[in-house]
């Protein structure tokens, strides 16, 4: 019977075991060094927060994986042998498969700054991260005050997380606004706002320069290059994260920034994968990185992967550009492409409309020419995947996705619509007068033409 192993138990590896076992009885082993169990890593944050138990964000108890034949080994790879189809374990032993999938995921992406190894510095990616957390941080008298590094989506996780605690937080940001690497600049601007408004000392165009430590090798401060030392008991590491990858580095694996694949997902060993976070294309899909650090294009190449090992082979199609987060009270869904001033194409234009309570906005991308739409950014608003992933499949214009937001709106027997505020703004800048088009619930619910 041939052996599959899979090197990660996150929501790609899972999910790749799982379409596995629903079309073949192939062994699968599934190796990992962080936990027993598959766990929702994107539920880190409230599990210290309160709102959850550990056993909650474990989306299977631990009989599933016994009765669909899924076998689970503790344990940690330190080399990879394709020629003889061996994998290297940290105790020295080695363990054989058929097949191997990598799916490794991230680690916390560091600068070199001096002070890295003291206790009580840490990222925020993996069950150890929040054990640490728990440790360094359990409430302000053992932590008066924290600083972040790094401008993510992680690092407004992290502050909300010790906020709760009622610690201070210090966030070190090095762009002019929060995020703008990614956001347009009136959306930052808002975000950073509303950070602030949740007393935290967000400190925009800041770099650190060393974190310090005491006599006994505990974090005590950090010093920017402003020259400022700013005293605090724990610093998170936030600066984004980098493919999990560093055992492959005496292996014959091909790897750059993440381990390089084909559309199939193949690294070009045969019987070798790699999906999720450590996964590179070689060729990137249209305007996506070539590394795709979310989770649903993880799900996705599990269950692309599975379908190629089990003989149906398939290309990994991902659709449509999605994401989502949440920054504090504020949750923000972005689809297609909507890009920051930096990274701003020349033909792409957009449409912005925010609130007055400054805690809501949407922005349209669309071609400056033809006014196709070309994406949407929405806070505090929330807006139906379906719809607008139809939207943009269907190469719909800016025109007809303002007078149809009534279409895409999330739920509105229980939220606040703004779809007419947002039509008036809009004709108001570009002087048309178009009104809102009927809604279609028959289309919305069926997805009918």
């Amino acid at each position: 019977m041939e052996h599959i192993v899979i090197i990660g138990n996150g929501i790609s590896g899972i999910t790749a075991a799982r379409h596995i076992r629903k079309l073949s009885d192939k062994r699968i082993t599934i190796i990992s060094d962080e936990t027993d169990y598959f766990f929702s890593r994107t539920a880190l944050m409230y599990v210290y927060m309160g709102h959850m138990r550990w056993k909650d964000i474990e989306p299977y108890e631990p009989h599933f994986w016994q009765q669909n034949n899924i076998d689970l080994l503790r344990a940690r790879v330190t080399d990879v042998h394709p020629d003889s189809k061996k994998l290297t374990l940290s105790d020295g032993s080695s363990f054989s498969y058929d097949t191997l999938i990598l799916a490794t995921g991230s680690v916390t992406n560091t600068f070199g700054w001096p002070g890295l190894d003291l206790e009580g510095v840490q990222g925020l990616v993996t069950k150890q991260d929040l054990e640490e957390l728990e440790k360094h941080a359990p409430d302000a008298e053992a932590c008066p005050r924290a600083v972040i590094v790094g401008g993510g989506l992680i690092g407004v996780e992290l502050a909300e997380m010790l906020r709760t605690r009622e610690i201070e937080v210090t966030f070190l940001v090095r762009e002019g606004a929060f995020w703008n690497n990614v956001l347009p600049d009136r959306e930052a601007g808002m975000i950073s706002r509303h950070i602030q408004s949740h007393h935290v000392d967000l400190r925009l165009n800041t770099n650190l320069k060393e974190i310090l430590g005491d006599e006994k090798g505990r974090v005590c401060g950090v010093l920017t290059e402003d020259g400022e030392e700013i005293s605090c008991k724990l610093v998170g590491i936030t600066t984004g994260v980098r493919p999990n990858i560093q055992f492959l580095q005496n292996s014959p694996v091909h790897t750059d920034k993440g381990i390089l694949v084909n559309r199939f997902l193949e690294t070009g060993i045969p019987g070798i994968y790699a999906i999720g976070d450590c996964a590179q294309q070689r060729e990137p899909i249209g305007d996506r990185p070539a590394v795709e650090a979310v989770w649903y294009t993880g799900r996705i190449m599990g269950e692309t992967v599975a379908r190629t090992i089990c003989g149906q082979r398939t290309p990994y199609s991902p659709g449509n550009w999605f994401n989502s987060a949440k920054f504090f009270d504020i949750e923000y869904q972005t689809y297609g492409w909507v890009s920051s001033k930096r990274k701003r194409r020349e033909h792409e234009a957009h449409f912005h409309w925010i609130h007055p309570d400054d805690d809501k906005c949407i922005t349209i991308a669309y071609h400056v020419d033809t006014k196709l739409f070309l994406g949407i950014n929405t806070f505090g608003i929330r807006m139906r995947h379906q719809v607008i992933d139809r939207w943009l499949t269907e190469g719909k214009d800016l025109p007809y996705v303002v007078t149809h937001l009534k279409d895409a709106n999330f739920d509105p027997e229980f939220y606040d619509q703004y779809e007419n505020e947002i039509l008036s703004a809009y004709n108001a800048e570009f002087k048309t007068q178009l009104k809102p088009a009927k809604k279609n619930w028959h289309r919305i619910f069926f997805n009918t033409k």
